[in-house]
């Protein structure tokens, strides 16, 4: 296997000491907006996951946001906009007018943590690095493996001969940005998923049997204690 190396981001070793916060993050105008928002998605019971700044309709500020377990809804996206907007309103982060973006990470979603890539072995990943390794700033492949410090990929095709056999370990620490790749195998490896959150929500909102039980027992209980007859209603015998 080859490793590269390549020089450390500020932060990045007390991240992974601290837990799975993000190994890849902004810098400039987009890092003073996720120092703000990061601490109200938080709160929310949400985490970031990236910040972008485009010039689509003249200036969009989008934050990609999720849940601890990878969902985010059409409704999480309204929760937040609603928090975040008045909160950037008074810190003011960005001098220009913008509009605000809130979406979720999608299936092709960008890679921040190590449990991103934990989740993504298997499958195709573009990673593209802050420092030249091996001559080169762009890898593609399967995610074979990851360790607390490390990405090891497969090359998604052999270049030349003898290729087969080669795997690139990559630093977290060198990585500028990374994202899956959206193919056949991801996007049924994401249906299965949300059909089994699914299953699991649905089970989570039944009653369980204890509680099914008790509900029963109550009402038993007051049909039992009810009277038969409300008072004064007797008819008097002839």
């Amino acid at each position: 296997m080859t490793t590269v190396s390549g020089s450390a981001q500020s932060g990045v070793a007390a991240d992974v000491a601290a837990g799975d916060d993000r190994l890849i993050r902004e810098s400039g105008l987009e890092a003073r907006v996720a120092s703000v928002v990061s601490p109200v998605l938080s709160a929310l019971g949400y985490r970031l996951v990236r910040i972008r700044m485009t010039a689509q309709d003249g200036a969009t500020l989008q934050i990609m946001a999720e849940r601890p377990d990878g969902t985010m809804t059409v409704e999480d996206c309204e929760a937040v906009s609603l928090a975040l907007s008045p909160v950037l309103d008074v810190e003011d982060p960005v001098a220009s007018a913008y509009q605000l973006e809130i979406s979720s990470p999608g299936i092709d979603r960008p890679l921040v943590r190590a449990s991103d890539f934990n989740a993504a072995v298997g499958h195709v990943v573009k990673i593209e690095t802050s420092v030249l390794l091996e001559g080169r700033k762009r890898f593609r492949g399967y995610i074979v493996e990851c360790d607390e410090e490390t990405v090891t990929i497969e090359p998604e095709t052999v270049e030349a001969e003898g290729d087969e056999d080669v795997l690139y370990g990559i630093p977290f620490e060198a990585i500028a940005e990374a994202r899956l790749i959206l193919t056949d195998e991801l996007v049924r490896d994401a249906l299965k998923k949300d059909k089994e959150d699914r299953r699991q929500r649905k089970r989570e909102r039944r009653p369980s049997a204890k509680e099914r039980a008790a509900a029963r027992s109550g009402k038993n209980n007051d049909l039992e204690t009810a009277p038969d007859d409300e008072p004064g209603n007797d008819a008097e015998g002839e």
